[in-house]
Formats: C-alpha cells, structure tokens, sequence
C-alpha cells in the first residue's frame, strides 16, 4: 500500500502544484524554467508517480472491498466509457463542437471514467485510486475556471472533422481496450470469457 500512496502522492502533487502555480509574471515557475525544461521534469514526476500506482496498484489487489457495487453497475460504467473516450481524443485536436461544448474534455473525460468505474468495483485500491482521479478533476476544474479560462470561446470557430475523428478514434480507443488493453495494462478483463 505505501507504494501506491507514494505514487498517487507524486502524481497528483505534480499535478496540483501546477494547477495553483503563480501564472504573474516574473513569478511563474514554467516561464521562469523555460517551457522546455519545465514540462520536461512536470513529465518526469508525472511518469515516476504513474508507474508507482501502477506498482502499487498491482500489489494492493484483494486487500479487501470498500463497499459492493450493484448487479448493474458494470452497465453502467460500459456506458459511460464511450464518451470518456471520445473526449479525451477531442481534448487533443482543434476545436469541434464536442471541445466547444465540453470546454475542458479531459477533466470531463476523467469524471466520466472515474464515476463509471465506482459503479464497476468496490475494491479498496480502486476506490482510492477513482476518488484521487475524480477529486483531482474537480479541483482542477475550479482552478481553470479561477485563472479565468473557460475552454474555447462561445464566437471560436469550430471544425467538423475533429469532431469526426474524435468519435471515430474514441470508439475504435475503447472497442480496442476493453477487448486487450485492459486486461494486458490493468490485469482484469472487461469481457470475461465463456
């Protein structure tokens, strides 16, 4: 367990420091670093603290449930991993309506993973882990919101093909990873067999 707390520790403090981070000038770190040498140490902590809870993750399997989910609950979740999907692959492109009306797709897309997957399992690890993940998206969240950027603006001209490719790679995303990745990254199938 101490390993997976260090992770979700280093991960999200990396994360957290650089949603309250000092954007005036002359006093924020990333100009200060230079972009370059900034997100290249923001990565590095990133990438340690990932694959702590990815360590970690592994090792704290069966150490007991939280709570029971319901009988329906993995319907639930299947239903919400679509859209999560297909916003992350929109908050990579230029703007689209689904960008435009999601204002910040990844934070949305982190909420829909985490809440679908409170419905999915009960098990300690994963409880601790889907409540960092949300917590942290909603933080983040009212942090953008405070520094004034509210995602793309209301008049910003949007595209159609990111739009396209965004539900096109979200469903091609999700159909491959509920088929392989899962169960190759994370150590559980979606689809059990027989």
């Amino acid at each position: 367990m101490a390993i997976f707390i260090l992770g979700l520790v280093i991960f999200f403090g990396a994360h957290v420091f650089s949603a309250v981070r000092s954007r005036e000038p002359g006093k924020d770190l990333k100009k200060k670093m230079g972009y370059g040498p900034y997100m290249g140490a923001y990565t590095f902590v990133s990438i340690v603290g990932f694959f702590l809870i990815c360590v970690g993750y592994g090792e704290t399997r069966g150490m007991g449930l939280v709570y029971s989910p319901p009988s329906w609950g993995k319907h639930v979740n299947f239903a919400l991993m679509p859209p999560a999907f297909i916003l992350i692959v929109a908050s990579q492109l230029p703007v689209g309506r689904i960008k435009k009306w999601a204002k910040h797709p990844m934070l949305v897309a982190v909420k829909l993973w985490a809440f679908g997957h409170f419905f999915a399992t009960g098990q300690l690890n994963a409880f601790l882990l889907f409540t960092a993940f949300m917590t942290f998206a909603i933080f983040d969240r009212v942090m953008v919101k405070r520094r004034g950027d509210n995602g793309p603006a209301p008049e910003a001209p949007t595209k159609l093909w990111p739009d396209v490719v965004s539900v096109i790679g979200g469903i091609v995303l999700y159909v491959v990873f509920v088929g392989y990745l899962h169960a190759a990254l994370i150590g559980v199938p979606v689809i059990m067999p027989g």
